[in-house]
C-alpha cells in the first residue's frame, strides 16, 4: 500500500533553480565568514612563527611572556626571568608580546 502512495505521488514542479542558488549563496557566505579568516589567520601564525629571531618579547600559548634567547629548527628558548632559560616547541608561540594589549 505504501508502495502505490509513493508511486502516485508526483514531485514538485519549478523550484529547482532556487533550491541550487539558495545552497550555493549558503556555500559561499560559509567560505567568506568562516573558512577563509581561519586559513588567513593560520598563514599569518605560521609567518611570524618562521620569523622568530633572538631578541623577540612573545607569548606562549600558556600566556607565558619572556624573550627569545636561542631559536633552533623546532624549539626556542625563552629567557623568562634573571636567567631562568625554558624550551618551547615553536608551535606553542602565540604572539609577539609587543601585540599584547595592556
Amino acid at each position: 500500500m505504501l508502495v502505490q502512495v509513493l508511486a502516485q505521488a508526483t514531485p514538485p514542479q519549478g523550484g529547482g533553480n532556487f533550491q541550487i542558488i539558495l545552497f550555493v549563496g549558503m556555500a559561499a557566505v560559509v567560505y567568506f565568514f568562516m573558512i577563509r579568516p581561519q586559513q588567513k589567520k593560520q598563514k599569518e601564525q605560521k609567518k611570524f612563527i618562521e620569523e622568530i629571531k633572538k631578541g623577540d618579547n612573545v607569548v606562549t600559548i600558556g600566556g607565558l611572556h619572556g624573550k627569545v634567547y636561542a631559536v633552533d629548527d623546532a624549539t626556542i628558548t625563552l629567557d623568562v626571568d634573571k636567567g631562568t632559560k625554558l624550551v618551547f616547541e615553536k608551535s606553542s608561540i602565540s604572539l609577539e608580546a609587543s601585540k599584547v594589549k595592556q
